[in-house]
């Protein structure tokens, strides 16, 4: 599990297509920050997907992207020499800083704007970012609600349709990727796992039979008996 605060940003070395035809890609990462804190089977947030580390240097590692990775994520797209976000997962009884994240991307997005709020201080200034999420995902997405933009930790300011609009304060400008990103950069979206379970339990609940049962409702009870 992540927290979608970012340690790092590492650099694409390479990228390896497999000379089979359903066979892995293995991407390269430069990361001197974390790589020698990984050991091999490690798990790695890369932009917010979950990777396994493999053939590890003091200042590198890589990963293998399978089919349905490279399908639904934004990795597939990227070049050697981009910049990408590196996050290590959460230990067991550390501070969840930023919101439950599992590295299990929903879908690619797309960067509309990202604007300083005061264009004459771009050093110290908030910027705000809005960027559109897939159709069928933008019913998990709420205000003031968590989402996580290339495994970033971002808190819902507004949503209108499927564009939604962010803020970001100036750390978090300064020490992720965003800053390399231009408007039309596709961006991994991982929404909160929380609605999703909310959607499914719904989805599976008892519908009136021959007992004439109710139908099975979501309750702020039931929320919060099993810990939503």
């Amino acid at each position: 599990m992540f927290t979608g605060l970012i340690e790092a940003t590492g650099t694409i070395l390479e990228i390896v297509p497999s000379r089979r035809a359903t066979g892995p890609t293995r991407m390269r990462f430069s990361a001197p920050e974390l790589a020698p804190r990984l050991r091999i089977g490690d798990s790695i947030a890369v932009n917010g997907v979950c990777l396994t580390a493999l053939e590890l240097t003091p200042t590198t590692f890589a990963a293998d992207l399978g089919e349905e990775t490279l399908a639904r994520t934004t990795l597939s797209r990227l070049s050697a020499g981009t910049a990408v976000n590196l996050e290590l997962p959460t230990p067991s009884g550390s501070p969840l800083g930023g919101h439950v994240v599992q590295g299990h991307v929903d879908g690619v997005g797309t960067l509309v704007a990202l604007e300083p709020v005061d264009p004459e201080d771009e050093e110290t200034t908030d910027w705000r970012l809005r960027f559109c999420v897939p159709s069928h995902l933008a019913k998990y997405v709420a205000a003031q609600g968590s989402i996580t933009v290339d495994g970033i930790s971002l808190t819902v300011v507004s949503i209108l349709g499927d564009v939604v609009s962010v803020q970001i304060i100036p750390h978090t400008y300064a020490v992720t990727n965003l800053k390399t990103l231009r408007p039309g950069s596709p961006l991994n979206i991982e929404t909160d796992v929380l609605a999703k379970y909310a959607e499914r339990q719904i989805q599976i609940a008892p519908q009136p039979g021959p007992a004439h049962r109710p139908v099975w409702t979501v309750t702020e009870e039931y929320l919060l008996s099993n810990g939503y």
